[in-house]
């Protein structure tokens, strides 16, 4: 048996079951809720085969199974990873341990999903917001709100005319005009001539 450098021994088939495991895993979750419920209901009531789709014995895989307790679904995903979990090279009927690996999945993958109340999430959530209004980003006039404190508005656009004059007037008192400041320069230019 090959062993590692820290001397413990190797063992690839564990590896490659647990990517496979972990492979259908993923793929039941990834199948419809009403799928995984008629997959289930059609495992427990069907001989279970791998490798195929249906053999001479009557049995059937686990997606025909779904599919004939209502869970129409076509979903090639499922059925490779159930034949590569289970190492099918033909067609033989499922173990005692494959089928309860694949029920526990089921199982786990249809509680986790119906134990989510979406529903009650949402009502949850608009009752929270409800309880707490708060003002809207870009309400169109915020000042009475904000008047106390300086400076708020520095960057806003002017939404009325008087806001903008005021705004120039003020404007006018703090930085001289341009004009002054060009005829100050000729004045000053011009006087040695």
């Amino acid at each position: 048996m090959p062993t590692s450098t820290a001397g413990r021994t190797l063992h690839p088939m564990r590896r490659r079951r647990a990517s496979t495991l972990e492979e259908l895993r993923l793929t039941i979750d990834c199948l419809p809720l009403r799928t995984r419920i008629a997959m289930l209901e059609g495992v427990r009531t069907n001989e279970i085969i791998v490798g195929a789709y249906v053999d001479r014995h009557g049995g059937v895989c686990p997606m025909l199974a779904a599919h004939r307790n209502g869970g129409r679904t076509s979903f090639i995903s499922f059925a490779k990873a159930w034949d590569r979990f289970a190492g099918a090279k033909r067609a033989r009927r499922a173990t005692e341990r494959e089928l309860r690996v694949l029920i526990a999945h089921l199982e786990e993958s249809i509680a986790a999903e119906e134990g989510i109340d979406l529903a009650g999430a949402i009502s949850d959530h608009e009752r929270l917001t409800a309880a707490r209004p708060r003002p809207r980003a870009g309400d169109p006039d915020r000042s009475t709100e904000l008047q106390g404190r300086p400076g708020w508005a520095w960057l806003r656009p002017f939404r009325r005319l008087d806001e903008y004059e005021r705004a120039l007037a003020g404007l006018d008192l703090a930085v001289p005009r341009t004009d002054e400041l060009e005829l100050g320069h000729d004045a000053v230019a011009g006087s040695p001539q």
